[in-house]
């Protein structure tokens, strides 16, 4: 990179470089090779050794103190990728600093959290892009046009299934994974609230629902088969002033497939696979219609938003509605133990499946009705919040 290229990228500071932050390294490698960014700093507990740093990003500065790091740096943008309970401390660190923010989702792990990291940073009068990288999907204001032009008729609601699977290391992976609460703090990390949180934001944007006032009213369905605090075979219908919102989810899936989410339409319905930009368009009187989206990113679009004014995508009191259906699950009566009979362990895989779960995320999609409505033996009555 010249020197002119240099000095026109944005600087950026990473605060949570391994795990998921090794994606977030990766695309700042990506972005810096175009000259829209550059990596000024790195904020974790233990430095990152030369091995772990890609080639391209240069040196560095490294600190376990994200305010130092900043301070010190100059950068214009601090990429936060923490467990999900520091989320509001630190991206108030930043914005108090003057620093825009992409942070990761889920923004907080409570509604009262989320609002004051909103706030603050509102007051700040720093942007911030909270990490949806699926919104950033350009088949999501595309599928919005054809429902708003009538290409499936009204809206009936909004369904999305995941069916994903995780195994035994991957709740040992850091204390925090897994967990409702932590020392007395608030964690939250869900199927529904983080694995599959692109879901639940991905179809509330869908039915144009995104904001906190947009939601009328949450039913959650929590359960677990693997031995954890938190949930990770789980539905929700959220009702919202646009129609209902249901989305199934697990973990636990017998043969993993993509996530999607669903459109039904009085006369047609959206199918949109949001990991892959994918669009299957099926209405009455017409073939169905495959369609295939680019993407922004988020950073890059956040970088742009600095530099040129281009519109951020992923604004936080855009995922204000989310952040309800965080609250009712926080909130809920703990997940519910699923029978020993309800699952059944894969050694080669070191996981555990819920029998059945498969078909019962995909007909919850299909016809908006939680576990218990489909008639699965072991889903209790549903949690209403209101």
């Amino acid at each position: 990179m010249s020197t002119s290229a240099r000095s026109a990228a944005v600087p950026v500071v990473l605060a949570g470089a391994r795990g998921h932050g090794r994606r977030h390294l990766d695309n700042i490698r990506r972005l810096a090779a175009r000259g829209a960014v550059r990596l000024a700093g790195i904020c974790e507990l233990t430095p990152l050794t030369a091995d772990e740093l890609p080639d391209g990003l240069g040196e560095p500065a490294q600190s376990t103190d994200l305010g130092a790091l900043l301070d010190t740096t100059g950068a214009r943008i601090a990429v936060v990728c923490t467990p999900i309970p520091t989320h509001p401390g630190l991206a108030l660190t930043a914005a108090e600093r003057g620093v825009h923010l992409l942070l990761e989702k889920p923004p907080a792990p409570s509604y009262a959290e989320y609002r004051r990291m909103a706030d603050g940073v509102a007051r700040a009068g720093v942007a911030c892009q909270i990490g949806f990288q699926s919104l950033g999907s350009h088949a999501v204001p595309a599928v919005r046009r054809l429902v708003a032009e009538g290409a499936i008729g009204p809206v009936l609601g909004v369904g999305a299934a995941g069916a994903w699977a995780r195994d035994e290391a991957y709740y040992r992976r850091a204390p925090w994974t897994g967990r409702r609460r932590l020392n007395g703090v608030d964690v939250v990390d869900g199927v529904l609230t983080n694995p599959l949180a692109h879901a639940v934001a991905t179809a509330l944007a869908l039915i144009g629902a995104t904001r906190a006032e947009d939601v009328t009213g949450i039913e959650t369905e929590l359960l677990r088969a693997n031995d954890i605090e938190s949930d990770d075979t789980s539905c929700v219908r959220v009702g919202t002033r646009h129609g209902p919102v249901t989305v199934a989810a697990t973990l636990c899936a017998e043969n993993p497939g993509e996530p999607y989410v669903v459109v039904h339409g009085g006369s047609g319905r959206i199918t949109f696979w949001y990991k892959q930009d994918r669009v299957l368009l099926q209405r009455a009187g017409h073939g169905p219609e495959e369609l295939r989206y680019g993407r922004t990113d988020l950073l890059e679009n956040l970088a742009g938003h600095l530099t040129d004014g281009v519109p951020m995508l992923v604004a936080p009191d855009d995922t204000g509605a989310f952040m309800k259906v965080v609250e009712a699950v926080r909130t809920a009566p703990d997940p519910v133990p699923l029978p020993r009979s309800a699952w059944r362990l894969l050694p080669a895989e070191r996981r555990r499946a819920v029998l059945g779960v498969d078909g019962l995320v995909a007909a919850s999609a299909d016809t908006l009705a939680l576990y218990s409505e489909l008639g699965a033996p072991w889903a209790r009555a549903k949690e209403v919040s209101r």
